[in-house]
């Protein structure tokens, strides 16, 4: 008798909220992206780990040319970042590291995941910002793709990483550092390899795939019911957004109980914990793993901020499909506030709700 979750598929967006959602966190893998990326480079530098992690796990993360070429006049600002600015990484997730490279994507495959990453120039905080999958951009011309609007994700199927990098860069005006892109091993290995997580839900979540609730309060959840709960959509506040928050409660659940679990001294655990992520990263060729783990050594849990690009509508019809018109005005200043590296001051302007409220 099969007992498996029957979690296959996606459907457009429904919510037509048009307030930023602070911390939320689009596509349920992407939590693994962001649980893996914490692990392998943050939990690393908590633990002072950063020369033991790039010695240990250097050879086992996989590497490719994920950024396109630049000027050689951003490529200094680049350097000049790593040495004392602020620092910008691409964030990419997808289903297999068959499609990590420039060029098209196997069987149109699309990433579900974009983030920057922002280290502030203190290196004392960082912000996650999640670039809606479905955002209707200019996607430029690259692999077979012959430029145009487009949803933000078709730039991985056509020109693979190195085009969604270009796309990113023309949306915000950022300069990018450096580049990850996670495969999507099961997320119950990184929750079952600290024991389970503790949530704290504000509303009752209904499972579609099981006859699991979750009512309002808090919950022990292993591996397997913790990728049940993030997959939620349908009967949860806000729909899909209200999955995109309940994926940020795992995701901090997991990076607080690393924080402060056994794990941080016990040898052993931190090496299962960081092996694991580290199976599930590709890293651009040219990041060097050495400089990331000192630039967020000095980062704890709670210094770590999570937002989303503000929108006005997640029901825009399009050629392309039901898309995500992101705010003009809002996101401009958000991408504003990364390149000056007041982030931390725009996310306290623009405070996030509960989904629901």
């Amino acid at each position: 008798m099969d007992t498996s979750l029957d979690m296959s598929g996606d459907t457009p967006l429904k919510t037509d909220e048009g307030d930023p959602v602070t911390r939320g966190m689009p596509g349920w893998k992407k939590a693994l992206l962001v649980l893996s990326t914490l692990v392998l480079v943050i939990v690393a530098g908590i633990t002072g780990g950063g020369y033991y992690l790039y010695q240990r796990y250097d050879s086992k993360v996989a590497r490719a040319t994920l950024l396109p070429p630049v000027a050689p006049q951003e490529a200094a600002q680049s350097a000049e970042n790593w040495k004392s600015g602020a620092v910008n990484l691409l964030l990419l997730g997808s289903d297999s590291r068959a499609a990590e490279a420039g060029g098209d994507s196997p069987a149109g495959e699309r990433s579900d995941t974009i983030m920057l990453v922002h280290i502030a120039k203190g290196r004392d905080k960082a912000a996650i910002i999640s670039i809606p999958r479905d955002s209707y951009v200019n996607v430029p011309a690259g692999g077979s793709w012959k430029g145009g609007k487009n949803k933000i994700n078709a730039a991985f199927a056509f020109g693979g990483a190195e085009l969604t990098a270009t796309t990113v860069r023309q949306l915000t005006g950022v300069v990018l550092d450096g580049a990850m892109i996670a495969d999507f091993a099961s997320i119950r290995n990184l929750v079952d390899s600290v024991d389970g997580v503790e949530v704290c839900v504000p509303y009752d979540v209904v499972s579609t795939f099981s006859d699991k609730v979750w009512k309002q309060g808090c919950h022990e959840l292993d591996g397997d019911t913790a990728e049940e709960f993030m997959r939620q959509r349908y009967q949860v506040p806000g729909g899909d957004f209200g999955r995109m928050y309940n994926q940020q409660l795992v995701v901090k659940a997991v990076v607080a109980k690393v924080s402060s679990s056994g794990a941080m001294t016990d040898p052993l655990a931190l090496d299962g914990l960081i092996g694991i992520a580290a199976d599930s990263l590709t890293v651009d060729q040219n990041l060097d793993l050495r400089d990331l783990a000192f630039a967020v050594r000095g980062i704890r849990p709670a210094a770590i901020s999570y937002a989303t690009v503000p929108y006005t509508s997640a029901s825009l019809k399009t050629s392309a499909g039901t898309a995500v018109r992101l705010d003009p005005k809002k996101s401009a200043a958000m991408f504003a506030a990364v390149k000056d590296d007041t982030i931390d001051q725009w996310l306290a302007a623009n405070p996030s709700k509960t989904p629901g409220s």
